[in-house]
């Protein structure tokens, strides 16, 4: 973990100092315990503190938005691929009901000095994805929103082409939108 105090006089910096929160350890703590919600805007990195409540990409996009903000270095925010089913991930009996394996999920997290870290929730544990990612870019905060969502798109689309599957794209990301909705409430 880093020691590192913050410097930056930035909003952000202000809102989480205001909170007490002086390193950035204290500060990946804090946004792991933050409850795990979908935000109004996850544009808005601000949302995470004002709403109290965030996704792997609003977290981990205002995470690195703050290591830029400080300048602490080795921060990576990371956008990794991984067959998301329901050994790993907490999402009930949807992919099997389904008759799905695994769906190509888009997870983001941070990578510090080579090593992963999920802040998502208290219960976030990495290890539970890592043998089942397909990918991984690295990506800037401001690609949370539209590019994330394309690049996730498109990467199921490629690969629902490339493995001749009989399921349409639109049925898959509704059963996948099925799954983080059963996944959010799991967390309330």
């Amino acid at each position: 973990m880093i020691k590192t105090i913050f410097k930056s006089s930035d909003l952000l910096t202000q809102q989480i100092q205001n909170l007490g929160i002086d390193t950035w350890d204290d500060l990946l703590i804090y946004v792991k315990n933050i409850p795990y919600g979908r935000n109004a805007n996850r544009e808005d990195l601000s949302l995470i503190l004002k709403e109290n409540k965030g996704t792997c990409s609003s977290k981990h996009a205002f995470l690195k938005e703050i290591a830029n903000l400080n300048k602490i270095p080795n921060v990576k925010l990371i956008i990794g691929i991984y067959k998301m089913n329901e050994i790993n991930t907490k999402i009930g009996t949807i992919l099997s009901d389904n008759s799905i394996d695994f769906i190509p999920e888009a997870h983001c997290y941070l990578k510090i000095d080579k090593n992963r870290i999920d802040c998502t929730t208290p219960k976030s544990n990495f290890a539970k994805i890592e043998k089942d990612l397909l990918e991984e870019i690295e990506i800037e905060p401001y690609q949370v929103g539209e590019f994330k969502i394309k690049f996730h798109k498109n990467f199921i689309k490629k690969w629902l082409s490339d493995s001749n599957a009989t399921i349409t794209f639109e049925q898959l990301w509704a059963i996948r939108e099925h799954c983080i909705t059963y996944l959010s409430q799991q967390y309330l």
